[in-house]
């Protein structure tokens, strides 16, 4: 079969063209490389507000099904409609993107259709989540490992938790990293120049830390505006208190910036990038960043340490961020050179290698089929308490931190 092309299906996103988070960039990515070496390529997505849904975006075939608008069904209400469709439909190999979805796993494997499932980062550390969703998150990950046929990790870190927590072993495919120079033309659109700002992007989650760095940035004395582009649909009340740690002179809000040119000239000529996400595994926000040459400062855990690498700099709370962001105004040459860092470090992180590490693992899930033997998806409970000894990172004041 090392020549035939495949039918492939990608279920749980919200599907493509790609506008929300890293899982549906990575279904684009993925699915118009493996459909333009020839396989078949279904994405199944949410309906949107839009009345027409296309039903193929470059060489993808897409299926458009409805999803309840709750926060805690939408996933998998999509989902459950998607595997039913499937199951009419049937694939050579399907990928379920986010263990939330492990509960419909059993039918696609009765169906006898092998699936890998992408486990995404360590959900139930969000802090949207209350009890009973973050022990459902927990039970999801056991039942993931239990009934997919391979685990698919993001970073190492996801991928060393998941094998001592459940001695799992997982596929480290990573997401690329976009090498742009958009230029800055349109600064002037948002009265912005080069260098002339500091950039938060991201949703306004607790454990993305934007109210900290609001709060940080507002207690330094940086003359650069801090840019804040993110929103959050589902929590006015954390929004609320990002608002209230902002100093209003100096820290602008943008809410969603859609328009990708704007985003990525944004990113581009940016004096920092401060990226506060802990839980995601490897993020494509900072991919983005790091791709377009912003110099990054990160929230000191070890997914944001293993993707930056020496060209990060890399602390915890306010006075960290008031810090750094004091120090980075006052040596702007050696911040931009940061920058050009953060670039080349990003070229590590490829499409086109990703995609071909989505191709073999589906050969191999086509040629061997579902896997007769179940892991038992039983918790070792050292993951856990891996995860809490990689959080206690040194702060930024620390003679720990490394700076490239």
């Amino acid at each position: 079969m090392t020549h035939t092309n495949l039918s492939i299906a990608m279920i749980g996103t919200r599907g493509v063209p790609a506008r929300y988070g890293g899982f549906e960039t990575a279904v684009e990515e993925v699915g118009r490389r493996l459909a333009d070496k020839g396989h078949h390529v279904r994405v199944y997505c949410r309906r949107r507000e839009e009345k027409d849904h296309p039903t193929s975006y470059l060489g993808m075939e897409l299926v458009t099904l409805p999803a309840a608008r709750k926060r805690s069904l939408e996933t998998l209400s999509h989902t459950a409609l998607s595997v039913g469709h499937l199951l009419r439909h049937r694939v050579d190999a399907a990928f379920v993107f986010n263990a939330a979805n492990s509960p419909l796993l059993p039918p696609i494997r009765a169906a006898r259709i092998p699936v890998a499932t992408h486990v995404d980062g360590l959900e139930w550390k969000r802090g949207k989540w209350g009890p009973t969703g973050k022990k459902y998150y927990r039970v999801a990950e056991a039942l993931a490992v239990r009934w997919s046929d391979a685990l698919i990790a993001d970073a190492e870190g996801i991928a060393d938790y998941y094998q001592h927590e459940f001695q799992a072993a997982s596929d480290l495919i990573s997401y690329g990293a976009p090498i742009v120079t958009p230029g800055s033309d349109r600064l002037g659109e948002l009265d912005l120049t080069e260098r002339g700002y500091h950039l938060v992007v991201a949703r306004f989650e607790p454990e993305n830390r934007v109210d900290r760095i609001v709060e940080g940035y507002s207690k330094s004395s940086a003359k650069r505006p801090l840019i804040v582009v993110g929103s959050a649909p589902y929590s006015d009340e954390y929004t609320a208190l990002i608002h209230e740690k902002a100093d209003k002179r100096r820290v602008r809000f943008l809410g969603g910036v859609w328009d990708q040119e704007l985003l990525n000239q944004l990113y581009a000529n940016c004096l920092t990038y401060v990226h506060g996400h802990s839980v995601g595994g490897t993020n494509p926000s900072l991919l983005r960043a790091m791709g377009a040459g912003a110099p990054c400062l990160a929230r000191g855990v070890v997914f944001n340490r293993e993707v930056l690498g020496d060209a990060g700099i890399f602390g915890e709370g306010v006075a960290d961020v008031a810090a750094r962001i004091e120090e980075a105004e006052a040596d702007v040459d050696g911040t931009v050179q940061r920058g050009e860092a953060c670039r080349q470090r990003a070229r590590d992180y490829n499409w086109g290698d990703v995609a071909s590490r989505y191709e073999d693992l589906a050969r191999r899930l086509a040629q061997s089929g579902p896997r007769r033997d179940r892991p038992s998806g039983r918790r070792t409970g050292l993951g856990t308490r891996l995860v809490s000894e990689q959080e206690s990172e040194p702060s930024l004041g620390q003679s720990s931190l490394k700076v490239g």
